[in-house]
């Protein structure tokens, strides 16, 4: 012990219950509600925490009667089962004043009201809030997708997958290429290799017998010079003479392309990614394909080569990888590649139409094509090429060994028919009917053949016939296929209107129930006229004419489609059947009258009128079309005679006395005109016109104040006249008071507030 040193105690154990650390030096402590147990109410007579509370020696006496409390009612035996039984899920363990508390049915309602309550405020805004979230949540979807989604519709498609498709899938030829890692590894150049670099770019000297020194380096330059212009001039000479262009090849050097380190990283990354694909899986015909193209790219035409012979030997039976050959071989090259090609591939159509292209001359490809028709008879492309290169009589005798060949092609059939002699034509297209029923093509061709020859009458037989037969074979009739094929006939060169007329006029109502038929024919005449087929919108207006003869909209419809095609004769001809069916369509009459007036008949607009009266004798367009018709002829006599019997039947409107002063005005006789405008005016006192034409012939006579009265009556009668407001003003602005045209017009203001025709006149005199 007495070799050890003292040291001081550091643990003393738990501290006194209510022991606040330097109470003694005077520090004040602080209390929660854990350090003073539960809210107890206080017993009866006691008021506080007793004697001395608001002291330290208080607050300590309450704080070990508490703890006393709760020791005593720990060992009362209650233990964690009381305590469990006292806890409150709002206040805690303590149970608060009103624990002991008896919960009756006020207590009750009060909490379902507030359950209520709360119910309601949750309620409020909720289909806005859950939007909101619902929003939020597929906008979080949208930017922030699983990896399963991603691939979704990548994972929809494998199963259209073939197991053809999956074998041919490339297995990966380094397994370990994914655990590979890329570490960049740098080390000091060796002096053995700066030496190596030092030499090349330095300078050897020689002595030679003379004693002179020779730049040994500047020798080899200008050998490698001297020899790089002998190569360029060999390349680019013909039969001795050089053919290089100085702009042209200056232009060429600016178009060469200078690829960036970007580009050639990613030409050496496909590079890599092909030569993989190509030694994993060499029948893959694309994957050579692909590679020849990269190495064109990249500028080695050479090495595109070089693939694409080593691809054709791979794949023989791969047409593309022949035809790519040939593409980047030269012409020559190209030839032999294909004649190899088609000894692997004989049926193969490509190569022998691509080989047909290399040749230069007709007869050639003619030869090519033959060769191979040889090895494949029933490809209806080769048959079409050789044709087209062929003459008009050697064209004959292909198609017709064509046909035999693929008898099914209409399109072979309708090339003999064209090339052959009406009867032959005939006989053909009777053939192609019989081997093709079904085709709707034959019949319109023959159709057109009967018209071509001026056999007309047969054209409808033709097509009710084709309609009946297809019918027959299950062939439903097609309005829109039809209706296009009426526009090609129209469209042909030369027309066939004939088949034009007879397509629609049997075909235009199939499929259309009878209550739609006049809405639908008016919809198809506008599109067809809309798309320039003209004569195609004339045959369905006149089918629809027929069809419905009382219907004026469409007998007036056709007619302003031959007024839009510029027909005189045509549209007189369609009007005089209208007003046949519709005697009772005034518009139809005056068109008729208008039309032969405006061609220069005007006894025949004449007699359309006289017919139009007979039958309209009541109506007063007509009448006023009689009067402008004369009128307009310099006959004021015959236009005096037919307003005065207009007036004479009665109910004239404010049309005929207007035009009744006209006439007077016309001819000059002052005292008539004004009498027509008084009667007029007597009739019809809110016709502004007449106001404004008798003020204008009292202004034209001299007296003034006439015309003033004559304007105000008017005025006051029509209060949106503006013509009668400014023709006041003017007359007042004339006559030297231009208050009172300024008070006229402030007037006219007033009763028009939103009329901008009245505030020129107004600043025209300021």
């Amino acid at each position: 012990m007495a070799g050890r040193g003292y040291a001081a105690p550091t643990n003393f154990g738990e501290a006194p219950k209510g022991y606040v650390p330097g109470i003694g030096r005077g520090a004040a402590g602080f209390m929660t509600r854990s350090d003073l147990g539960g809210a107890v109410a206080p017993a009866p007579g006691q008021t506080g925490l007793g004697e001395g509370a608001g002291s330290r020696s208080a607050l300590a006496k309450f704080q070990r009667e508490n703890a006393e409390k709760q020791a005593l009612t720990e060992g009362g035996g209650g233990g964690d089962e009381d305590k469990d039984k006292d806890f409150d899920k709002f206040e805690g363990a303590d149970g608060g004043l009103f624990a002991n508390a008896e919960y009756d049915e006020d207590d009750e309602e009060a909490d379902r009201i507030y359950a209520e309550i709360d119910a309601h405020m949750d309620s409020r805004r909720r289909a806005q809030r859950e939007a909101r979230l619902k929003e939020e949540l597929e906008k979080y979807r949208r930017d922030n997708p699983k990896i399963t989604e991603q691939f979704r519709d990548l994972k929809r498609k494998l199963g259209d997958v073939t197991y053809e498709e999956w074998d041919a899938i490339p297995d990966i030829g380094d397994y370990t290429i994914k655990k590979k890692k890329d570490f960049a590894q740098f080390a000091p150049a060796p002096d053995t290799l700066l030496q190596r670099a030092l030499d090349e770019k330095g300078t050897s000297t020689q002595e030679v017998d003379d004693g002179a020194l020779t730049d040994l380096n500047a020798v080899g330059e200008g050998r490698g010079t001297v020899l790089g212009l002998k190569l360029d001039k060999l390349s680019d000479s013909v039969s001795g003479q050089t053919v290089v262009d100085p702009k042209g090849y200056l232009t060429d050097l600016k178009s060469i392309k200078i690829s960036s380190e970007a580009e050639i990283s990613d030409i050496k990354k496909a590079r890599l990614l092909l030569k993989s694909v190509i030694s994993t899986n060499p029948k893959h015909a694309p994957g050579w394909i692909a590679a020849a193209r990269l190495e064109e790219l990249a500028g080695k035409l050479q090495a595109a080569r070089s693939f694409i012979q080593k691809g054709c030997d791979a794949c023989p039976k791969s047409e593309d990888v022949w035809i790519e050959a040939a593409r980047l071989n030269t012409p020559e090259n190209a030839k032999a590649i294909l004649a190899r090609g088609v000894v692997s591939l004989p049926n193969s159509v490509k190569i022998w139409m691509q080989a047909a292209k290399l040749e230069a001359e007709d007869d050639r490809k003619r030869r090519v094509l033959r060769r191979a028709l040889e090895n494949i008879p029933n490809s209806v492309k080769l048959w079409k090429a050789v044709v087209d290169l062929s003459r008009e009589d050697d064209a004959r005798v292909l198609l017709s060994r064509a046909v035999e060949c693929c008898p099914q092609h209409v399109d072979l059939w309708l090339a003999l028919a064209r090339l052959e002699t009406y009867e032959q034509a005939r006989k053909v297209l009777n053939k192609a009917r019989e081997t093709l029923p079904t085709e709707p093509a034959i019949w319109i061709t023959a159709a057109k053949l009967e018209e071509a020859n001026g056999n007309g009458a047969m054209v409808g037989k033709i097509v009710e016939r084709a309609v009946k037969s297809l019918g027959n074979h299950g062939v439903s009739v097609d309005r829109e296929y039809w209706l296009k094929e009426a526009e090609a006939a129209e469209n042909n060169d030369p027309p066939a209107l004939a088949v034009c007329r007879e397509i629609v006029r049997v075909t235009v109502g199939a499929g259309v129930e009878e209550e739609d038929m006049k809405r639908t024919w008016k919809a198809d005449a506008a599109e067809c006229e809309k798309r320039g087929s003209t004569h195609t919108a004339r045959a369905i207006l006149a089918h629809a004419c027929g069809a419905f003869p009382a219907k004026k909209g469409l007998w007036v419809l056709a007619a302003k489609l031959e007024k839009s095609v510029g027909d005189s004769a045509a549209m007189d001809a369609l009007l005089k059947r209208a007003v046949v069916h519709c005697p009772r369509a005034e518009i139809l009459w005056l068109m008729a009258a208008k039309e032969r007036w405006l061609c220069g008949d005007v006894p025949g607009a004449r007699d359309v009128l006289e017919e139009a009266f007979v039958v309209n004798p009541d109506s007063e367009d007509i009448w006023l079309a009689a009067f402008k018709l004369e009128f307009e002829n310099r006959e004021p006599e015959r236009a005096r005679v037919l307003l005065a019997k207009i007036r004479e039947q009665g109910g004239a409107s404010e049309r005929v006395w207007m035009k009744s002063a006209i006439v007077e005005r016309e001819v000059g006789d002052v005292e008539e005109e004004r009498r027509m405008l008084a009667e007029g005016l007597e009739k019809f006192p809110t016709a502004w016109k007449m106001w404004l034409m008798l003020g204008q012939l009292e202004e034209a006579q001299g007296d003034a104040d006439a015309a003033r009265t004559a304007y105000t009556k008017g005025c006051r009668r029509c209060h949106d006249a503006i013509p009668l407001w400014t023709a006041a003003a003017t007359l007042e602005q004339r006559s030297g008071f231009s208050a009172k045209a300024r008070a006229i017009l402030e007037q006219a203001r007033t009763r028009n507030p939103k009329n901008e025709w009245l505030w020129l006149p107004a600043a025209r005199p300021e």
